[in-house]
């Protein structure tokens, strides 16, 4: 055998050793991956199919099972689809999001709006229009100041415009009608806006509506500080002094006669007396 051939011969040994040890290594290093490879523990998660708004009653189309790893479960999460059925949703839910039991409504509380109200509070609604409801985007969720503007002619004093509720949740914007058109896509302007108020602040708004024109201020959901103004009139716009608050009216009865004047009579001086003493009387004579 020359030697072009023998080192052909060792080539191809080396080549096949190499490729059998390589494939060795392959498979060595293939059982230990699958072996740590273990899957990771898993849970079925009720969650929304797709996006659901305020007030909707569950049904099995809204929601489906999906598995979700165990060790990252939100609390409050349903396991079961018929725990979740014929519950109100109390806040909005996205596509793909957990329901927990916070999101829900009680399971004889019903569906709509009444459900998501918390004790102590009341749902007012107020109408708006375009300008009134800030170009639409007072949204659920958002905070506003309720403004009332009161027209001088009714009032014993000029306009007035002063913030009567601040910081005040947005419950729902538009009525029943435009939030079912809303879910198929279609741009529908509000007119009506729900607040979530305390009963005294539902008292001022109702008030505000009947006395004059509402406008809502929109706020940023970072700033809670109450708004405290002491409103602006007419004159204040115009750069003048306020008018003076005019008196109010006594009201007065017939008029009487005027009395005559008594003359102050000087009191009499008192009359000088004189003790005398006859024998063993004594007696006091006034002397005149």
């Amino acid at each position: 055998m020359d030697r072009n051939k023998r080192t052909a011969v060792v080539i191809g040994i080396a080549v096949l050793l190499a490729a059998t040890a390589s494939f060795g290594i392959y498979r060595v290093i293939s059982r230990v991956a699958l072996r740590g490879a273990a899957p990771a523990p898993t849970v079925e998660v009720v969650v929304a199919d797709h996006p659901l708004t305020l007030g909707t009653r569950i049904t099995r189309d809204h929601v489906r099972l999906v598995r979700w790893p165990a060790d990252t479960q939100v609390p409050g999460t349903f396991s079961k689809i018929d725990d979740v059925v014929n519950r109100g949703v109390i806040v909005p839910v996205a596509e793909n999001e957990p329901l927990t039991d916070g999101k829900l409504a009680a399971l004889e509380a019903g569906a709509g709006l009444p459900p998501s109200i918390p004790p102590g509070m009341r749902a007012i609604s107020v109408k708006v229009n375009e300008v009134v409801g800030v170009a639409g985007f007072v949204v659920p969720g958002t905070r506003v100041d309720v403004m009332v503007t009161l027209d001088g002619k009714q009032q014993t004093q000029d306009s007035m415009t002063r913030v009567v509720v601040s910081n005040v949740q947005v419950l729902t914007a538009g009525t029943r009608y435009d939030q079912e058109k809303a879910k198929e896509g279609a741009p529908i302007p509000s007119t009506v806006v729900t607040l979530l108020v305390t009963p005294e602040d539902g008292e001022r708004i109702a008030l505000a509506a009947a006395e004059g024109q509402i406008m809502l201020a929109l706020r940023n959901p970072l700033d809670t500080a109450p708004t405290t103004t002491a409103g602006i009139r007419t004159a204040g716009l115009l750069g003048q002094a306020a008018p003076p608050a005019p008196k109010p009216k006594v009201k007065s009865g017939p008029a009487k006669p005027p009395q005559p004047e008594v003359a102050a009579v000087a009191p009499k001086p008192a009359p000088y007396t004189v003790e005398a003493i006859r024998g063993a009387k004594r007696t006091e004579e006034i002397v005149r």
